[in-house]
């Protein structure tokens, strides 16, 4: 692999101290471990105070002057690595999520996987994830999931790649995806279009969630087959949703009404997964949301799992975690 300047500027200077050299077979996917322009790399080396290059031909140097950083170095490496054998993404996420869990919990973590036929698969990148994987895996337990937290914690993608992986092995007909459009319908009819080209400004992250997984071809193969739907909330009314698996999306902007009408639409054979954050409805302030009331009037029933995301789940960018935090903190004083 060509270094990149930093790692070539870094190679110039006279090493001092103690350098452990890791083999990989695959050139290829150490330059994915790598990233581009050995942005993963330089994330390590800030993490563990260690430096890092990969002068190419499936190696990586580690310089350290403590033992105990260049072990860790290795054990991260080494963890990139084999996820990458797994077929399993490395980003800056992964990175992140590698570096703060130890081999335990990263085990405990990976043990969690969807896995979509002739399409991506997606590992738990936090033992909160890990636990959402594993109620939307447990079929018999499991009719009706609620994850709810703040944006960038994988609610609405781990579920859609979850609905994908069942549709494409046909343990389901259908997968039905929901979200409300703010204004509940009565605005849709002016806009152009069939109903699903009406809905999809408000659903076009479920479409790239959906694309993610499936991939773009056969995403619109099975969309085209009718075997996945897109309807505002609005339109989900009167029906009985048999042999479906159901995402009800950004849930925190569906009325009172409007949650107990959907969360009584599951049918046999179905089950239901409601995603959302209470704490960012755009529901007018004169119309409470339906999401705390159903979490409220449902916690302790056998067949609902409820699964809380915070900011520590957030796995998107960093920053964002940091947002999160600052606005949870702004909010802590205004009530204070």
């Amino acid at each position: 692999m060509s270094p990149s300047k930093k790692s070539r500027s870094r190679a110039a200077k006279p090493r001092k101290d103690p350098v452990e050299t890791l083999h990989f077979e695959d050139d290829a996917r150490v330059r994915l471990l790598a990233g581009s322009g050995d942005r993963h790399l330089i994330l390590i080396e800030e993490e563990l105070g260690v430096r890092l290059a990969a002068p190419g031909g499936g190696q990586i140097q580690i310089s350290a002057a403590e033992p105990r950083a260049r072990l860790e170095a290795k054990r991260v490496l080494n963890r990139l690595y084999s996820r990458l054998e797994q077929q399993m993404t490395c980003d800056e996420a992964d990175v992140r999520s590698v570096l703060h869990h130890d081999d335990a919990q990263a085990s405990a973590a990976d043990s969690s996987v969807i896995r979509v036929p002739r399409g991506a698969s997606f590992m738990a990148r936090t033992p909160k994830q890990a636990e959402y994987i594993r109620a939307l895996h447990d079929v018999r337990g499991s009719d009706l999931i609620f994850g709810v937290g703040p944006a960038g914690t994988g609610k609405t993608l781990l579920a859609v790649a979850y609905g994908a992986a069942q549709l494409a092995l046909k343990s389901i007909d259908r997968l039905i995806i929901t979200r409300p459009a703010v204004e509940a319908g009565e605005k849709l009819g002016f806009l152009p279009g069939d109903l699903a080209e009406k809905v999809d400004p408000y659903l076009l992250p479920v479409w790239d969630a959906l694309s993610d997984s499936l991939g773009r071809s056969q995403m619109e193969k099975l969309r085209e087959d009718k075997r996945i739907e897109v309807a505002p909330l609005a339109f989900m009314r009167g029906r009985t949703l048999n042999r479906a698996f159901v995402i009800v999306d950004e849930a925190q902007n569906a009325t009172r009404a409007q949650m107990r009408m959907v969360l009584t639409r599951l049918g046999e054979g179905s089950r239901m997964v409601v995603t959302g954050d209470p704490t960012q409805t755009d529901l007018d302030h004169r119309q409470p949301s339906g999401l705390p009331e159903a979490l409220d009037i449902l916690k302790g029933d056998k067949a609902v799992r409820m699964i809380r995301f915070d900011r520590k789940d957030v796995v998107r960018h960093d920053l964002v975690a940091r947002i999160v935090d600052a606005y949870e903190k702004r909010d802590a004083d205004d009530q204070g």
